[in-house]
């Protein structure tokens, strides 16, 4: 289940470079918000659009890697998802930079909780800029 989650996280985090938008409010109790609110991009068409061709990168991935587990599943996951990438092999590289930062974040902020680890989180992908 942990494997999962990373995966799903990994798969969010490659979508962000491909989309430059804000995350709506959630708070009006219509549901769930949308990951991305791509009418405040500057080619609301062009997000949609790419925002879509990661989503369905994504589904594909998982239907190619169901039954596997573990670091088999991790690189299925990796080469299904950046298998129609221009440059699926600067794809891969990306996703597995994004998966040591996160490592990284992860060891400098554990065992903080509540604003302390949001301003971990903040000093630590700021340094990183």
């Amino acid at each position: 289940m942990k494997h999962r989650a990373s995966m799903v996280a990994a798969l969010l985090v490659a979508a962000i470079p491909l989309v430059h938008a804000q995350a709506p409010d959630a708070g009006d109790g219509k549901g769930p918000a949308r990951r991305f609110d791509c009418s405040q991009a500057r080619d609301p068409k062009g997000c949609e659009e790419r925002l879509a061709k990661v989503r369905e990168a994504g589904d594909k991935a998982r239907k190619a890697c169901e039954g596997q587990s573990g670091a088999e599943r991790r690189e299925c996951m990796e080469k299904s998802f950046c298998a129609d990438a221009k440059d699926p092999a600067r794809c891969e590289a990306g996703l597995k930079a994004r998966a040591r930062q996160r490592q990284e974040l992860r060891e400098a902020c554990k065992g903080k909780k509540g604003d302390e680890l949001k301003t971990c989180l903040r000093e630590h992908r700021g340094a990183k800029k």
